[in-house]
């Protein structure tokens, strides 16, 4: 699955993590309600069930059945349910699958999302999990220690959010994989306008 050259070790100190998505940075986990996204008027929950969708591309009534969950733990679940169906290339893909998913979770939650990651500056970004080593890092005294891949890509999103802050209309490439697929669409590049999601955002305050 990984090799020991991708395992990292981070001090605690200088680490922003996040575990529950009730705590404060929360809103950086896959399973965190409020960042609803919308691919060709798809409408995900959250960022984990657009992940777990993207197992399946040849099984569209397994994706809508992923889509219909209104938990993300449920998502999952059927996810499981279904495994021996999962793509084949998907060990080798998913961490591209991922990448896409929060851009996807960042193109539909520009303002929101985005400003949570610009509140990460400065600190490296950490799942913590005792569990799962590969997408977290799990603690060790006074660190912690694991792939943390879901960690590092939201620091590169991070990056690319602060470069692009400023600007109106956000593309989104698909992965550079074959059979990229949701509810039988081969995903393209989207594109948004920002603006739009702030106008709404700010029309809600009166």
């Amino acid at each position: 699955m990984y090799g020991n050259e991708q395992i990292r070790t981070y001090n605690i100190s200088n680490c922003i993590a996040f575990r529950k998505t009730s705590e404060a940075f929360g809103g950086l986990s896959n399973m965190a309600p409020n960042y609803k996204i919308d691919i060709y008027d798809i409408h995900f929950l959250t960022a984990e069930a657009l992940y777990q969708a993207c197992r399946f591309p040849n099984h569209p009534e397994i994706q809508q059945q992923i889509i219909k969950q209104h938990s993300p733990m449920y998502a999952k679940d059927v996810s499981k349910k279904y495994a021996n169906l999962t793509r084949s290339d998907w060990e080798q893909e998913r961490v591209k699958i991922m990448r896409w998913a929060i851009r996807a979770k960042l193109l539909c939650n520009w303002h929101d999302f985005g400003e949570l990651l610009k509140s990460t500056v400065g600190k490296t970004i950490v799942e913590d999990s005792s569990k799962d080593v590969f997408w977290g890092a799990k603690k060790e005294d006074d660190s912690f220690v694991g792939v943390n891949a879901l960690g590092r890509l939201l620091m590169q999103l991070r990056e690319q959010y602060l470069l692009l802050e400023n600007k109106s209309l956000i593309s989104l490439p698909p992965p550079e994989i074959e059979n990229f697929i949701i509810m039988g669409r081969q995903i393209e590049t989207i594109q948004v306008d920002v603006t739009k999601q702030l106008y709404g955002r700010n029309e809600k305050m009166w």
